[in-house]
């Protein structure tokens, strides 16, 4: 009962956050509209207000408001004021109707609007653009301005290639846009805006093709995107969680990018991405678990060499997760299936140690982890030498001291290696490996198995937008199958995945596959 009574209140104050200005009215006195303007930011010492008048034409009593760090000053004096001062401003123009011939004759600016809306003013202020305000008028313009410093375009840290573009997004969600215009020159490219979060009032922008997208994953995008009560959106991962499927899973339902070239492809696949000003990483529905083990060099080098390599990256995930277990289960409870001088060697290199071996493997596992996290969040270069020295020194004195045996740190080891050879599955990995490890200390080889069987029927049942989330897997006869296991040929990848691109599967024309 308080929850929906917290919950009541929580939407009333969001209605009353947006009738904020409802009852407020532009004036026509202009200082009166600069005191109004002022008021709302008061206390907030970056708001600048330029007031300046034509000498020649007494009418021409102007004032720009913005906001310090947020404009390009270039715009603001030379396409603004600077016309507006000129001496030759009262021949130009006619002064009956001054405030348009301001906007259509002097102002130059390639986004100009009209409004009396105050809503519209305070929002626009706060997003970098100008509010221009004129005495004896109780409407504004708002020109755009904007100015603020971004971060270049470069490549992206975190999605590093060898073969392939070089662009990375940026903050700037109209610099991403452009990155994903510049390669698909499509006039069925579509963007549709919203603003998410009340206090931040962050810009967001869904883009899809049309005639490729389905209209149910667009609306129920749109749908969850409504649902959302949030304050402040301040990075793309925030939505992802509020709108993902099968929010207690490890396994994502939402996949992210850094990368224009991996979003214009999913794009082009039939999918809808999703841009966050202020964030890099974009994200893209539906997404199924076989977009995990794929990587944007696969289209680049010869198919050949791309399919080992994903054969590579699916394997190392299914024996990163599935080595320390098995190793416990033989080792613990099935020992006749050992040579038997494998077994004597490992039995030797346990004299001496105080734990058990699941005990052994929890531990150095536990230890693998921690360092591998601090070598993410520390700087490049102490990162990789504290890796190194952690690793080499903490395997050989826990060694050495009998804390752990030899075959324990080879184990941990190479299940580190294998894990991280498919980044995207990591959390995953490391949270079924631990109850894969829990299960055969319990049961044995069977409890392995009985894990790995409920593995296969919790990713049978997760959908990303009512798209099976194993959708591909066990496809081997038709098109499905063919960008899943492996990376076939382009002139054979015809069809676009069935479900995701179902309104229209063709990718290439029959003609000029059939010559091919």
């Amino acid at each position: 009962m308080f929850g929906k009574k917290n919950k009541t209140i929580a939407n009333k104050s969001v209605d009353n956050s947006k009738n904020k200005y409802s009852n407020m009215c532009l004036k026509k006195s202009l200082e009166d509209n600069i005191s109004l303007i002022q008021n709302i930011f008061s206390g907030d010492e970056m708001l600048v207000t330029r007031r300046f008048q034509n000498k020649h034409l007494e009418e021409a009593k102007c004032c720009v408001l913005y906001f310090e760090g947020m404009v390009n000053n270039e715009i603001l004096n030379e396409n603004i004021i600077q016309p507006i001062l000129s001496n030759n401003l009262a021949e130009e123009i006619n002064s009956g109707n001054l405030l348009e011939e301001l906007q259509c004759k002097v102002i130059a600016s390639n986004n100009v609007k009209i409004t009396d809306g105050l809503d519209n003013i305070v929002s626009s202020v706060i997003d970098g653009d100008t509010i221009f305000l004129l005495e004896g008028y109780n409407i504004a313009m708002i020109i755009n301005s904007k100015g603020w410093k971004s971060r270049p375009i470069s490549e992206p840290q975190s999605a590093r290639v060898v073969r392939g573009p070089r662009e990375g997004f940026t903050e700037s969600i109209n610099d991403n846009l452009s990155l994903i215009r510049r390669k698909i020159k499509n006039p069925d490219m579509k963007y549709r805006f919203k603003e998410l979060g009340e206090r931040t009032r962050t810009k967001i922008c869904i883009c899809y093709i049309e005639g490729l997208a389905l209209e149910s994953i667009i609306n129920e995008l749109e749908r969850r995107l409504d649902k959302m009560e949030i304050d402040a959106i301040l990075d793309s991962g925030y939505i992802q969680e509020y709108i993902r499927d099968e929010p207690f899973s490890p396994f994502e339902t939402i996949g992210a990018s850094e990368r224009p070239d991996v979003i214009a492809a999913k794009l082009l696949e039939g999918r809808v991405a999703l841009f966050v000003d202020g964030s890099p990483f974009v994200l893209t529905v539906p997404f199924v678990l076989a977009e995990a083990t794929q990587s944007n060099e696969d289209y680049y080098n010869n198919y050949i060499f791309s399919t080992i390599n994903r054969i590579f990256r699916t394997s190392s995930t299914i024996l990163g997760i599935s080595i320390p277990s098995l190793f416990l289960a033989v080792t613990t409870y099935h020992q006749e299936m050992l040579p038997t001088h494998l077994l004597l060697s490992i039995a030797a290199s346990r004299e001496g140690v105080p734990f058990p071996t699941v005990l052994s493997l929890i531990g150095m596992l536990l230890i693998f982890d921690v360092l591998r996290e601090a070598g993410a969040r520390m700087p490049s270069t102490i990162g990789e030498a504290m890796n190194i020295v952690g690793t080499l020194v903490l395997g050989q004195a826990a060694v050495e001291a009998k804390l752990v045996s030899a075959p324990v740190v080879i184990i941990t080891a190479l299940t580190g290696i294998l894990t991280l050879m498919n980044k995207n599955l990591i959390t995953m990995a490391m949270i079924f490996r631990f109850l894969f490890i829990i299960a055969t200390s319990v049961l044995g080889i069977y409890g392995f198995i009985l894990g790995f069987i409920a593995l296969l029927i919790h990713l049978m049942s997760i959908r990303s937008f009512g798209v099976p989330y194993t959708l591909g897997l066990t496809s081997l006869k038709n098109h499905n199958g063919q960008d899943i296991w492996i990376r076939a040929p382009w002139w054979t990848m015809t069809l676009r995945p069935k479900i995701i691109g179902a309104k229209n599967l063709v990718r290439q024309s029959r003609g000029k596959s059939n010559k091919k």
